[in-house]
């Protein structure tokens, strides 16, 4: 995973509204396409940033291919932010 990759991935609102559509569990991409009013390849085009950025995974069953979050790495982006940021409670007993 590049961090670069992965804030390319999120900076578009297609692709961070199919994040939160993939929260509530794996969903196809017929289901994925559903909530937009845009065409397969173009759902298709986000699903693959998406998935080059390791964000979510897909898992093939039969002719249907599911997507599923990765949460793993949203953690580890969380965590780099966090420790950017820094412990707010950490500052205040160094000074």
């Amino acid at each position: 995973m590049s961090f670069a990759d992965t804030f390319k991935a999120l900076s578009d609102p297609v692709r961070r509204e199919i994040l939160q559509l993939l929260k509530q569990g794996r969903l196809s991409a017929g289901e994925i396409a559903s909530n937009f009013a845009m065409t397969g390849a173009t759902i298709s085009y986000h699903l693959s940033i998406l998935k080059k950025a390791d964000l979510i995974f897909e898992t093939r069953e039969g002719t249907y291919i599911y997507y599923e979050l990765n949460a793993s790495v949203l953690e580890e982006i969380m965590l780099w932010l966090s420790e950017l940021k820094g412990d707010s409670s950490d500052e205040k007993t160094e000074n």
